[in-house]
Order: structure tokens, then sequence, then C-alpha cells
């Protein structure tokens, strides 16, 4: 295993941009409780994004759409209180940020100053570029993201590639300038066609990150459910398995309440004594109250 260097303290935000310059990958995952945000900054990646795939992931939802702020807000703040060095993004979820700029400022603020996140993140770009533009004005960090939009896939067609036709891809490319000209730290390209990815990223100044997007994006993000083999539902092409946890927990829990039944578990190591006279003291004490 090969990790980059660990900085002290928390990443600045500007170093992602200087790492595009120098042409080093950008590490990010999801994470959705303290445990894993811990293990994702041991791991030393560079961004923790606290996803709205928690509602399918941790919530047991369909879709995205279901989770709310006030869930998201639950979930960035027990992301924050472990991951001491990554960037954590906060996700905004399906109606948060919509309807108009000010409602969009205000979730915005709500994930950093209640779930404390580092930033935010939104879908979309075209009238989404104003959204970002008012969140980035308001003084928060704002990471874009095109192509496959989970919020939007009913109109999307369903959870499939985007940019797949030249007209198509065109508006990819613009829509990622777009939120780039609005403020955007960052842009995730999710499902889209690599040569398409590689000319988004080779146009915009700040860092692209991939899902789905081929190897030339200045980073990768995959969820941390898929990637560890957690998540019993279907597995987007685009997964890279790097563990089958799914399989060793349900054997240990197997072994485990195999030994329950069996009497096999607890052994005496799994106990707490008391000095044999406060046992006997103990004893008399019930011998008189029968």
């Amino acid at each position: 295993m090969t990790t980059r260097p660990r900085t002290v303290g928390k990443l600045p935000l500007p170093e992602l941009a200087e790492m595009k310059r120098r042409h080093d990958r950008i590490v990010m995952v999801t994470a959705y409780d303290a445990p894993a945000a811990r293990l994702a900054d041991e791991a030393g990646v560079e961004l923790v994004l606290v996803g709205d795939t928690a509602a399918m992931v941790m919530l047991g939802h369909e879709s995205t759409v279901p989770v709310t702020l006030d869930e998201m807000v639950f979930l960035t703040r027990a992301v924050t209180r472990a991951a001491k060095r990554p960037i954590v993004v906060g996700d905004l979820p399906f109606g948060s940020y919509q309807p108009s700029d000010a409602e969009a400022v205000a979730s915005a603020i709500r994930l950093v100053k209640e779930g404390g996140a580092d930033v935010v993140k939104l879908e979309g770009a075209g009238r989404m570029a104003a959204r970002v533009r008012a969140i980035a004005e308001s003084g928060i960090g704002v990471m874009g993201h095109v192509g496959l939009t989970p919020q939007s896939a009913t109109k999307l067609g369903g959870f499939r590639a985007q940019g797949r036709t030249a007209t198509a891809a065109l508006e990819l490319y613009r829509g990622a300038l777009e939120l780039e000209a609005a403020g955007a730290f960052a842009v995730v390209l999710e499902a889209v066609p690599a040569p398409v990815a590689a000319a988004i990223t080779a146009a915009l100044s700040v860092p692209t990150i991939g899902i789905g997007a081929g190897p030339d994006c200045d980073g990768q993000v995959l969820v941390w459910h898929d990637l560890l083999g957690l998540y019993a539902g279907g597995t987007p092409r685009f997964v890279k398995r790097y563990a089958e946890l799914a399989d060793e927990i349900v054997e240990a829990l197997g072994r485990y309440a195999a030994d329950v039944r069996s009497g096999a578990f607890p052994e005496d190591r799994h106990t707490y004594s008391i000095p044999d006279d406060e046992l006997a003291e103990f004893e008399a004490a019930l011998s008189e109250q029968r």
C-alpha cells in the first residue's frame, strides 16, 4: 500500500488546486459516521464526502431523494468529529437548495455551522450555477457535480451514463465551465465518457473528481460501502471492490450466534470476577433477604 506523506492539521482547500497543477491525484471517499471517518483519515485521503448516498447505504431508501437536511447535518456532525485532516464535504440533499439562492445559502450554512462541514456540494449546472455563486459569495466553498446527478436520475432516464452524444457532451462541458465561473473549487464528473471527462479536466483550472469518468480526472471518489463490499444493492460498473467485508461480517456473526447458542461464549476470560470475601458477604446478604 502506498500513501502520500501526511500534513499536520486540516488540509488547506487551495492545496487541491496545487495538486492539480502538480498532477498529483486527489483521493476522495464517502463516509457517514465517526468510525469510517477516522479510518479514512488514517488512510490519508484528501477529501471525505458525507454523501446523500447515505439515503441508500445507511437509511435503506431506494434513491438519494428522501434524505433530509436534518439527517445530513446529523451524519456530517458525526464525520467531522473524527476526520481531522481531510476536507469534509457536506452534500446538500434534494430540495435543500433548488428552490432559491436564499434557501441554498441557508442550507449550506446549516451544514457548515451545525454539521461542521468544511465545504458543501450540490448537483447540476445551468440555473444551479446561480446557487453555487450565491453560496460561494457567502464565504462557503462549493463543489459542483455534473454528469449523472442521482437527485435528478428520474429526469435523466435512470442511473445511466451521460454525455454520450456530441450535443450532450458539449452541454456537460459548458456546464462544468459555468460551475467554475460561478466559484466552484472542484467539479465531480459522474458516469461521463472518459474522453469527455478528459476534455473537461483539461479545460478547467479547478480539479475534477471522477466517478465512472475515466483515468484523466484530477481525482477519484468511490462510495464507502461499494469499495468495501458492504452494500447489498446493485453495483455500478465503475466500482472496484477492494474488500468483501459483508461476507466477512456475515461469517463472523454466524460464528458468534453459534457460540452463544452452544454456550461456547462467553468464556471465563470474557467475564469479571469478584473477590471471594465480597462474594461471601453478597451471598450472605441474599440469604438474609430470603
